[in-house]
């Protein structure tokens, strides 16, 4: 039979195979997406059109990060004693939340509220990197740094520089870096880390060949940790663009955290977990954590697509649902699903000062637009929303009441509640909340509030690309 003849047959056995291959995708989307919206778009879109929509799927329809649940504390004999002696080590500092938020935030971290922490605000490129830069310079024994992005640029180059100044004088480095945030990164810049002795790992997909497509994920988190004394997590990235070098952005807003005392424990297992998956190894590090005398309290809250629900969503979810007088949330990214959005409601019309902080300017734009669909489901409800004037807001903190201030790398949109590995560092110290109060308090005074006219007055095909880049927020 000449080939002609076989291939309308081959064509229709091959449409046969991808629509019973859909159907078995169905099946898995029933069983793991997390939510009914995505549920519903993966399955029409899965018997519709199977041949497109399976490796799309593959690549971005799940929403739990397969191997790393298993390979974490769990599984791993070892890590899980580390992380049990731990919070042995930590009782004696262990301070019980008295309140729903603390409670919430303590059972969905999974790592406790401790005294004797120091604290200090970092506002901004300059003052963030200058600590940074001058606690890795006094590290003696080793330095853990895990960046979403590092670029190979001045400060990316400086960064490396001081990484291999300590590596030479004996400090055992380990890095890990994103491997789609920091795709960019050179082989040329890798090379001088190894030639110096530095341990370095991106954070991927790697352990089995199916999982290689789950790219959808990514670690966000930003953590330096110093001798197991000193730590610093917050939304700076390694780049040029932080320090407001970069003119399509101008200045930018940003702010970090330095912590020192028993919470520098907490967060060097949430990097102890994430090194273990990527590098497949537990470095030996120090687990004697002092009290500092500042005493404030703190806790870490790592979250993300290996836990058993949507951590960041709740903790934002209950924080709006514990708000009595005010919840300012600082973020450049304002897509909130049904849970949050609904919160933010009840919350504002009961009274709470609910306000939104987000940029101006755009460096995202399916975001960007994504925002303006959301006016008529905030302001009539008492929500205010702003934007700053004054650069770009990279900022993620929030702040409830006169009690509770977070600073962390997490936003408020889709990829930190479902896909986002991320970390936040959380403190109801008095003096911590009204350093962060007062704050966000300038931002405000540097930014206009949003109208809902902003979105309704506008062209109708304005208003139709808002709708179209909304649909796109699951994958953003």
């Amino acid at each position: 039979m000449p080939s002609s003849e076989w291939l309308p047959y081959l064509v229709a056995a091959g449409l046969v195979l991808f629509h019973v291959l859909g159907v078995l995708h169905v099946i898995h989307a029933l069983m793991n997406v997390r939510t009914s919206q995505g549920t519903i778009a993966w399955i029409v879109s899965l018997v519709a059109a199977p041949w497109v929509a399976i490796p799309i799927y593959w690549f971005a329809g799940r929403s739990r990060f397969s191997g790393y649940v298993r390979a974490r504390r769990g599984e791993d004999a070892e890590l899980r004693k580390l992380a049990e002696d731990m919070h042995r080590r930590l009782r004696h500092y262990e301070i019980k939340p008295d309140d729903a938020f603390g409670r919430a935030a303590e059972l969905l971290g999974g790592l406790p509220f401790t005294r004797g922490n120091q604290l200090t605000l970092l506002i901004d490129g300059e003052e963030t990197f200058d600590a940074i830069f001058k606690s890795i310079a006094s590290a003696e024994h080793y330095l853990l740094v895990n960046f979403f992005i590092v670029k190979n640029d001045r400060i990316g180059n400086r960064f490396k520089d001081a990484l291999i100044d300590r590596a030479r004088a004996g400090v055992r480095v380990y890095f890990l870096y994103d491997e789609i945030g920091s795709n960019k990164l050179s082989r040329s810049y890798l090379k001088e880390l190894e030639d110096a002795g530095i341990s370095h790992h991106y954070f991927g997909t790697n352990r089995h060949w199916w999982s290689r497509l789950q790219i959808n994920f990514r670690n966000h988190r930003k953590i330096v940790v110093v001798d197991g004394k000193e730590a610093f997590v917050g939304g700076l990235n390694v780049g040029d663009e932080y320090l407001g070098r970069d003119q399509r952005f101008g200045e930018w807003r940003d702010t970090h955290l330095k912590i020192r005392g028993p919470s520098v424990q907490a967060i060097q297992l949430v990097f102890l977990e994430d090194w273990n998956w990527a590098a497949n190894e537990l470095p030996d590090l120090a687990w004697s954590g002092q009290a500092e005398t500042a005493d404030q309290t703190a806790a870490i809250i790592p979250t993300g697509p290996a836990d058993p629900a949507d951590s960041w969503q709740l903790v934002i979810a209950e924080a709006a649902n514990t708000a009595r007088e005010r919840l300012w949330i600082a973020s450049p990214y304002f897509v909130p699903d049904g849970g949050v959005l609904t919160a933010l409601q009840a919350a504002a019309i009961r009274g709470v000062d609910v306000r939104i902080l987000i940029p101006e300017k755009a460096d995202h734009l399916l975001v960007w637009l994504s925002v303006f669909t959301y006016l008529e489901q905030t302001i009539p409800y008492g929500v205010t929303l702003h934007r700053y004037r004054r650069g770009f807001l990279h900022q993620k903190v929030f702040l409830v009441d006169d009690r509770l201030a977070c600073v962390g790398t997490a936003n408020l949109d889709n990829r930190s509640f479902r896909l986002n590995f991320e970390i936040s560092a959380l403190s109801p110290d008095p003096g911590f909340v009204d350093e962060v109060a007062h704050m966000l308090d300038i931002d405000f005074q540097h930014s206009t509030p949003v109208k809902t006219s902003d979105f309704t007055e506008r062209s109708f095909l304005f208003r139709l690309a808002c709708r179209a880049a909304r649909l796109m927020a699951p994958v953003q």
